[in-house]
């Protein structure tokens, strides 16, 4: 790790000739042709150089090259929101006629996407429980184009072998690889390692890891990065210079928190594992974690997410929540300061209650961020509220 820290850390967008120690913004619409040629070869593409902040920008090609570094990915591209990148990833490579499979257990606007929107454009999936490894072939279509997944899954932190997927792949090498990466961070899981063709991410949470700005990546082979080019320059889901730059200057200490959010989620785990008021535990480095050993095998850590059940219900849910000192109640996470969510009523809530149960979030279901305040002050938070709720 050592030498790839040194690289996101050193790679920086080339110093002007105001030989600036840190990285300016760049706040400009487009860019200065020095002659008419020079526009019409770069326009052209027989020139490199930029034209307008919607198609690149300085700072955004700083934070892609970054997380590409992270990745060990060929090029990418940056977004306004993380679920720009993820609809983008479709939009981008779909057509009339396609077909997805995938993973059952995806944040509530994916599946919103997959339920709601394309069908419309002709767009069908399939569903599949992602731990059983005989469903995805079984699923696979003739006009099957993408097969994604989320690992560790939101909320219910179900993992998908990465491994097996990309075996898969090898029956069906036109099938394209999505992933959803953005639990785990580039920090703690490479897919495209593993043959993956395109890795996404909600910037927002942990690359930002301070609940500012809004952004997504996505990150993977050349060839499709150059397809989702043209889908993304003619309509503009661009990530702003701004948070380009706050999100570069971010990802330079994303491993240095990881490391912290993974071993405060851990010991928080462990204490809730044994409290009396609690009905289930999951975190992936957990033994008691029904895929304990793949998360050791494709993860280096655990992440910062724990997901629990308080006994009571939904009610006893609301009350726990309420009687929270320090930690927080929103429906973000990847923060620095730790965020509880009630997905059931939240990030969850446009699903049908069969769809909850089955996802594993039930109606005293918790999600928790791990932030980076001490792990003590964390867990003494959590105590006191269910006790409080008793």
């Amino acid at each position: 790790m050592k030498e790839e820290q040194s690289k996101i850390i050193r790679q920086q967008a080339e110093r002007s000739s105001k030989r600036e120690h840190s990285v300016p913004l760049y706040l400009t619409s487009s860019f200065i042709f020095d002659s008419a040629e020079q526009g019409r070869a770069i326009f052209a593409e027989e020139e490199e150089g930029m034209v307008y902040s919607r198609y690149a920008n300085p700072n955004t090609s700083e934070f892609i090259e970054k997380v590409c570094i992270l990745e060990n990915a060929e090029d990418g591209l940056a977004f306004s929101s993380g679920m720009a990148a993820v609809f983008a990833s479709f939009a981008g490579l779909l057509s009339n006629g396609d077909h997805i499979v995938s993973s059952r257990a995806i944040f509530g606007s994916t599946h919103q996407l997959f339920t709601q929107l394309f069908p419309r454009w002709g767009i069908t999936h399939t569903y599949v429980d992602a731990i059983n490894p005989e469903e995805w072939e079984k699923a696979i279509q003739p006009n099957t184009k993408i097969l994604f997944l989320e690992s560790p899954s939101n909320p219910g932190l179900e993992l998908v072998d990465l491994e097996f997927l990309a075996k898969l792949k090898e029956k069906f090498p036109d099938l394209i690889l999505v992933i959803d990466n953005c639990f785990a961070t580039p920090y703690l899981q490479k897919p495209l390692n593993y043959g993956f063709d395109l890795s996404i991410h909600s910037a927002t949470k942990y690359m930002d890891g301070q609940g500012r700005v809004l952004g997504g990546v996505i990150v993977g082979k050349q060839t499709l990065i150059d397809k989702l080019m043209f889908f993304i320059r003619h309509t503009g889901p661009a990530m702003s210079a701004f948070n380009a730059w706050i999100l570069s200057k971010s990802i330079d200490t994303l491993g240095l928190r990881m490391d912290r959010h993974c071993s405060n989620a851990l010991a928080l785990a462990e204490a809730l594992e044994k409290h009396t008021e609690i009905a289930d535990v999951k975190y992936p480095f957990l033994p008691s974690h029904p895929q304990y050993e793949l998360a050791k095998k494709q993860m280096k850590a655990g992440g910062g997410i724990v997901t629990f059940e308080v006994k009571g219900g939904k009610e006893r849910a609301f009350e726990f929540l309420d009687a929270l000192q320090m930690i927080l109640y929103t429906s973000n996470l990847g923060d620095e300061r730790s965020i509880a969510t009630h997905p059931g009523s939240t990030t969850h809530s446009k699903l049908s209650e069969e769809e909850r149960i089955n996802l594993g979030i039930n109606p005293g279901t918790i999600r928790l961020s791990v932030g980076l305040e001490d792990q003590n002050d964390i867990i003494n938070d959590i105590l006191q509220a269910l006790e409080s709720s008793k």
